[in-house]
């Protein structure tokens, strides 16, 4: 199994979509800083490099009229 290196702010980011998601949360960039502990700012970028990584998948609103912005979902690692 190949192991991914993830940065430090990486590493809390994908720990609180993993959070979120464990308590029935919708994962979406806000709710991902607040649990994190970093600004909305700060999470943009490492958001950005985990999808890149294949740990994250991001997902649009799937109600039309009602788009809460994007919501980034945990993919199972094997």
């Amino acid at each position: 199994m190949q192991q991914v290196q993830l940065s430090e702010a990486e590493q809390r980011v994908y720990q609180a979509v993993t959070t979120l998601e464990a308590r029935g949360q919708v994962p979406y960039p806000d709710l991902i800083a607040e649990e994190s502990g970093l600004t909305a700012e700060q999470v943009g970028s490492p958001l950005h490099l985990l999808t890149e990584k294949g740990l994250l998948h991001r997902e649009d609103s799937p109600m039309a009229g009602l788009d809460f912005g994007p919501r980034f979902c945990a993919r199972q690692m094997a």
